[in-house]
Order: structure tokens, then sequence, then C-alpha cells
């Protein structure tokens, strides 16, 4: 099966396709903030402007890694550059492997800068190409199409695994991930796609080099899922581990504690409020794709009315709980436990 093939039937069978988890959540319900009567400020003087990668965002969020590489994927892409800008929210191309391996899908992947001149543009290639090159100049390459600001290497041993085609054999990818973090000429930041990242991982990709990490933890969308509905995950053991991974809340407190590491969170955040959570948690930045792409799906303007609200939601949390910026939610006693977390 060919990659762009491949590409397709993924955006076609999260659109139209139970892929969620199960019976496992992102963890946030877990956490609660404590509201502030007496906010002192006034909402529209509340300021959710942040920077990343050198760029200023409206508020820290981010269109996730989506997609790229097939025959229709420019005009998603289109559609989600011309949002981004718009919005000044910060903006992942899917895997750049098909272009990594030919020249026929490029401006599926061209059409994000050209369109979104001034926000953060990260690009995206697996942990299982880079481990096989001798030298990173093809990733360069990949940096150059898109103009990123910074590169993703996604890590995804449970998918692999599971996709008939998948890689299953890891070795390596630590020290080509150490490789690239020294020689690349943008920011490397690595993530996962759905199984979260645990403090020990973190760690060894702070000493490798890496320092923003995505934890792209369990509770969303189950990649196990959509590969069992592409007719492959190996059998019976898809049912098996459909619900595998870390919940999203508790990945982010990992990744956290580890010195050095900058957390981005991703992984079944579905509102401005959970938005606000993670970065209470301690993430810079949230990101989305199920939610996102279901909006541009539902026709014009959908994306649009969805970053409103989700910002708008955002910067309800911080007024009401006394913040008069971003960091503000980081600050001792804005957030509370209620429950133990999901299993």
């Amino acid at each position: 099966m060919t990659i762009s093939k491949r590409k397709r039937e993924h955006v076609d069978i999260a659109l139209n396709r139970d892929v969620a988890f199960r019976n496992k959540t992102s963890g946030f319900e877990a956490w609660d903030f404590v509201h502030c009567a007496l906010p002192e400020t006034a909402f529209d003087a509340v300021d959710t402007r942040v920077e990343f990668l050198g760029r200023g965002l409206s508020f820290p969020f981010m269109v996730s890694a989506m997609t790229g590489g097939f025959r229709g994927a420019a005009d998603i892409n289109r559609r989600l550059a011309e949002v981004c800008q718009a919005e000044k929210i910060a903006l992942g191309v899917g895997s750049q492997r098909q272009a990594f391996e030919n020249g026929r899908h490029l401006e599926t992947f061209r059409v994000v800068r050209r369109l979104a001149p001034d926000i953060p543009v990260v690009g995206n290639i697996g942990a299982s190409e880079i481990v096989r090159l001798t030298d990173f100049s093809p990733v360069e390459r990949m940096v150059e199409l898109v103009a990123a600001d910074a590169m993703a290497v996604h890590l995804n041993p449970l998918q692999e695994l599971l996709q008939p085609e998948g890689n299953r054999d890891f070795s390596g990818v630590l020290a080509a991930i150490g490789r690239l973090a020294a020689g690349l000429s943008v920011p490397l930041i690595v993530k996962e796609v759905g199984c979260g990242v645990s403090a020990d991982t973190a760690r060894r990709l702070v000493e490798a080099g890496v320092s923003w990490i995505d934890v792209a933890g369990a509770g969303g969308t189950s990649w196990t899922g959509i590969e069992s509905h592409r007719g492959g995950g190996r059998g019976r053991m898809a049912g098996v581990f459909w619900d595998w991974g870390i919940p999203t809340a508790e990945s982010i407190r990992m990744v956290r504690s580890v010195p050095g590491a900058a957390v981005i969170a991703s992984g079944g955040i579905r509102n401005g409020l959970e938005a606000a959570k993670a970065v209470a948690l301690g993430a810079e930045l949230c990101g989305a794709a199920m939610p996102v792409l279901k909006s541009l799906d539902a026709g014009p303007g959908g994306l649009v009315r969805l970053v409103s609200e989700w910002r708008d939601q955002f910067r309800a949390v911080l007024y009401l709980t006394g913040s008069r910026a971003c960091a503000d939610l980081r600050r001792p006693g804005v957030l509370r436990r209620t429950k133990a977390e999901a299993p």
C-alpha cells in the first residue's frame, strides 16, 4: 500500500468511524479550578497571548499534526493555514514521509507557509525514518519545504506494531534523535501520537538534547482504533490495546517534573477549559487534531468558530481564577485535584 493511500484512509476513518478511547479518559476531569469571586480585573483586560518559537500567538494553542502527502490534502492544509494565520495560532503539518520518498504531493505541504507567513509552523517526520538516515540533509529539506520553525519527530511504536506495513524495530531511535537535535537548523520537538510520554522517556530525551516534548497522551483518539478500522491491528491485538497509554493530564505532570523539559499538551483536549487545565498542570502550549478536523469538515466557518469559542473559554478561566496572564494559571492554589485520575 502506498503512503498516500494510507494517509487518505487515516483521515477518512478519523472523520467517519468511532476511534475514541473506550474506557480511558484524558484525566482532566480529575482536576478543577478554584473559583475566584473577586477577580479584580476586566474580562477584556485578560491577556491570553503567548510566544512560541519566537512568534506571537493569540492564546497557547496549536493545530496538531494532521495530514499531507495525498490528493486532497492540499485543500485541508490550505484551509487550516488560512484559519491559523487569521486567528494567530500555531500549525503542525502531518507526517512528511511521503515527501521524503517522492515529489508527487509537495504542494500539500508548501501551501501551509505560503498562506500562513506569520505563525509558528512545525514540520513532522517519524522516528522510524530518521533512524535509517546516515545524514540529516533529507530532514533539512523537509524543514525547507514548509519553512518550518521547528521539526517534530513522532514516536508511534504501538501504531507501527499494529500496522500491517509497520516498522516493529525501534532500535537506535534515541541515538538518532540526539544526533538530529545536535545538527538540525531548527529546534526539535519529540511527540507521541496518543499514548503519552513518561517521566523516564522525557528524561532520556532531555539528556539527548531535546527541550520540547508533546505528550500526545491517551484519552482522545485511539490510533489503535484507526489501524483496526483499516483492517490491520494484528488481529485481536487491537482490541486488547485500544485503550493503551498514559492519560494526558498525568503525562503532562510526568514530563513537567523533568528539569529542562518544555511541555506541549495534546491528546483528548476538547475545549478551552481543558486547554487551561493543561496549562495549569504545566504545559506551555496545547494542541488538538480531531476536533479541528471535524470542525473543518462541518463547513465554512466551522474552525473559526471552534478557535474563537475555545479562546473565549480559555480567557474565561483566567478571569474566573483571578489570573491576568497565562503564566498566572500555574501559581499555587489555582488548580485542585477533585478525584483520582481515570485508570
